[in-house]
């Protein structure tokens, strides 16, 4: 069997899970869509070919998205209500097999930051979707384990980097907060032990190559 079949039946098994687990998806009452814009980076062109999503972005509701890996799978909810416009953007990145066959190019394991980091295409912090957008941040986020939140290069420069926090991030709340890791830190766990290259540092490459085969945006609630 190979590994995109068993991405595909372990997307059909968590996908009828998670449909069996929510209710339908539904606009809620109250809850306007926001306007998103998504600033085109001709300095720093698209990685692969995607547009921009639409502008119009949903305010409310949960996201699942599913992070297939060589080290394992990894199950996060994303909150449209903290942050709609990185959400909407990272499902449609997610819809548009952006970062299919990427790979997660840099691991910290210090007192200050624990974090995997992935999301660009070429190298870290290199190989966007060419566009950018703003932060979503209120001045007192936190980023204890197991959140997942997007990366960036200054404010307003978000594009499709992201990171997931495996230990903690003392850090300052200038990273948007896209959601939590629901299912596989166990995964996170494997990496970090496997260790950083070069051997003994605490910011730098996986010793062991950390790919992602898919990410998968189910239907939210």
């Amino acid at each position: 069997m190979t590994t995109m079949s068993r991405i595909a039946i372990a997307a059909a098994v968590m996908l009828g899970t998670a449909t069996l687990c929510a209710a339908p998806a539904q606009a809620a009452p109250g809850h306007k869509p926001v306007h998103c814009t998504f600033t085109p980076t001709p300095e720093n062109p698209a990685a692969r070919p995607v547009d921009p999503p639409r502008a119009k972005a949903k305010s409310h509701g949960d996201v699942r998205i599913l992070m297939f890996t060589n080290h394992g799978a990894v199950v996060m909810v994303m909150n449209r209500d903290n942050a709609p416009c990185a959400v909407h953007n990272f499902a449609h990145l997610a819809r548009n097999d952006f970062y299919d066959d990427s790979q997660c190019w840099r691991l910290t394991n210090s007192a200050r930051l624990g974090v995997l980091q992935c999301g660009d295409i070429y190298r870290a912090e290199e190989g966007g979707p060419g566009y950018k957008f703003d932060d979503e941040v209120t001045g007192k986020e936190t980023y204890p384990r197991g959140t997942v939140a997007m990366g960036n290069q200054g404010p307003g420069t978000n594009g499709s980097e992201f990171f997931i926090v495996h230990s903690h991030a003392n850090i300052k709340p200038n990273y948007t907060v896209l959601g939590r890791v629901t299912h596989g830190m166990d995964t996170l766990d494997r990496i970090v032990a496997a260790g950083i290259s070069p051997p003994g540092s605490q910011d730098g490459a996986p010793a062991k190559p950390v790919r992602i085969y898919k990410i998968v945006s189910l239907p939210g609630r």
